[in-house]
């Protein structure tokens, strides 16, 4: 069973069964609304979800849901029941332990950062450079 939260911890929930998907979204909405080059998505069954708290959903698209901690902003979770009914989507870098589940795949490619198809040549630093 997976478990996570938004950062504040005003949003808990917890997942049960197998996810359906892991997948790096790098599409302009995931972008945009994460304020991140990409983000995870974890796709499970609807019930799969059992959630303490209540997170804000906003309509990001014309079928798109994204449901946000209205205290302290984590993206929390995907819905779009015309595309995908019964199934969510949990922003898989709200888990308590990210490591848990890795990513199976890169969706929406098209829309993918240039710079981002060689992000694994940059430097790495455990912490700040110079610091």
């Amino acid at each position: 069973m997976l478990k996570g939260g938004c950062q504040c911890g005003a949003i808990r929930y917890e997942l049960s069964g197998e996810p359906m998907h892991h997948a790096l979204c790098h599409c302009n909405d995931c972008r945009n609304s994460a304020g991140a080059p990409m983000v995870g998505w974890a796709m499970y069954r609807e019930d799969a979800l059992s959630v303490e708290g209540s997170p804000k959903t906003y309509k990001s698209s014309e079928h798109g849901r994204r449901s946000f901690c209205p205290d302290c902003g984590t993206g929390l979770f995907y819905r779009n029941a015309e595309n995908l009914p019964g199934i969510v989507d949990i922003q898989s870098g709200s888990f308590d332990d990210p490591n848990a589940l890795p990513a199976q795949s890169h969706i929406q490619t098209a829309e993918r950062l240039e710079w981002m198809k060689t992000i694994h040549e940059l430097p790495e630093f455990e912490r700040f450079p110079g610091g």
